[in-house]
């Protein structure tokens, strides 16, 4: 069986690694380039066509788009019964009316979305490249995937789809997930979220002359106190569960009784069971507070819909799966002190398949994630891909 440190040493795999550091200049400039390019989720066309664009030029196979959204595209292996991918997320979490202007500063990039995923989108297109210009050939096919919807609502349906064919699923041997900066942490714990939009609707009337009549926000506004004192285990307990009203809309005037109040609401765990539970509390307090308030009220009645508006499986690595055993080698030959981690990433959903997966950083250092001040620092990121790449290859190879 082939080692890490038999495989650095093979002439074209050596290349490659020693080629990476050259590729610093042309791996910022893209970064650059494309993360000027909006992609809040379900808007990601233009950055996916992009990245088809860009696979193209760097000679993959079967460069395209799926029907969902995600860019795909192969580096062929001597079988094709097997398969290793690698994916980065495209979307961003900001909305298209964002003014998106990456800026260069003592060293830095800045902006929104540069580190997320703009470090882990930057990788794919370096570590494609290095290989293909090096004539690495593995075993595996390797599957470069750019996915869509990863952030917020957009529900990690991009993974959803791309590992809901069968055909692929079975043929899948390992998916290593690639997001955001850093080259120690490895993610083998998927957090879980349910989230919930919770509309509560009346009749509605002016302030003054049909005061008495049934209010949607005094509802919501008793079922969201009842929420903030729900007994949850927070971060310290076993399992991990959180439960937040994150969103309130509600009201035209104020002279008006609104005719709807909607509030989403945010479960996180690290337990299926434990998400389940805190959803039907939540459903339960909101159906009883509108109640409470038609008992109350002197004048028409609320009802409640509860939308389901998303769902990621809480689910777990297994610690003998061979994914996490080749990291673990990668990691003590580049002498990298390997930290294994709990989030929400594309990795939840082979986790919760039974298909080997981890999610790691891509080098470099970033911060300010998720806000306008966002930023990224190129700084170490050749040890991120040198990483990745021996990761993928020992995956593919053996």
């Amino acid at each position: 069986m082939l080692t890490v440190t038999q495989l650095a040493k093979l002439p074209a795999v050596q290349k490659a690694l020693l080629r990476l550091s050259s590729y610093e200049d042309w791996v910022t400039d893209r970064q650059v380039e494309f993360c000027a390019i909006p992609a809040p989720s379900f808007e990601e066309q233009v950055r996916a066509e992009y990245f088809r664009r860009q696979f193209t030029r760097l000679k993959l196979d079967n460069a395209h788009i799926d029907t969902e959204g995600n860019v795909l595209a192969e580096i062929p292996g001597a079988t094709a019964k097997r398969i290793v991918a690698i994916t980065a997320h495209l979307d961003t979490v900001f909305p298209r009316t964002t003014v998106v202007t990456i800026r260069r500063e003592r060293g830095r990039l800045l902006g929104p979305g540069i580190t997320d995923n703009g470090a882990g989108l930057a990788a794919l297109l370096a570590v494609a490249r290095v290989i293909g210009e090096c004539g690495i050939e593995t075993q595996d096919t390797l599957l470069f995937v750019c996915n869509v919807g990863e952030e917020g609502q957009g529900n990690l349906r991009g993974m959803k789809y791309l590992l809901g064919d069968r055909a692929l699923r079975e043929k899948m041997r390992a998916v290593l997930v690639v997001d955001g900066p850093g080259a120690e942490h490895v993610v083998t714990q998927g957090l879980g979220s349910r989230r919930f939009e919770v509309v509560v609707e009346g009749p509605g009337g002016h302030s003054w002359r049909d005061f008495g009549m049934v209010n949607p926000v005094h509802a919501l506004a008793s079922a969201v106190g009842r929420i903030a004192a729900l007994p949850v285990n927070g971060l310290d307990g076993n399992p991990q569960s959180t439960c937040s009203v994150t969103e309130i809309r509600a009201g035209t005037s104020v002279n008006s009784i609104p005719t709807s109040a909607t509030m989403k609401v945010d479960i996180r765990s690290s337990a299926e069971s434990e998400m389940a539970r805190l959803a039907d509390l939540v459903r339960e307090i909101a159906q009883t507070a509108a109640q409470e308030e038609s008992r109350r009220a002197s004048r028409g009645t609320l009802s409640v819909t509860i939308n389901d508006i998303g769902h990621r499986p809480a689910a777990v690595l297994p610690e003998d799966a061979r994914i996490l055993a080749v990291i673990r080698e990668v990691d003590a030959h580049l002498g990298i002190e390997t930290r294994l981690e709990q989030s929400s990433t594309d990795a939840n959903v082979p986790f919760a398949l039974g298909i080997e997966a981890v999610c790691v950083g891509a080098g470099g250092r970033g911060g300010g994630t998720h806000s306008a001040a966002e930023w990224f620092d190129p700084e170490g990121r050749v040890l991120g891909l040198q990483r990745i790449l021996l990761t993928l290859l020992m995956l593919a190879k053996e």
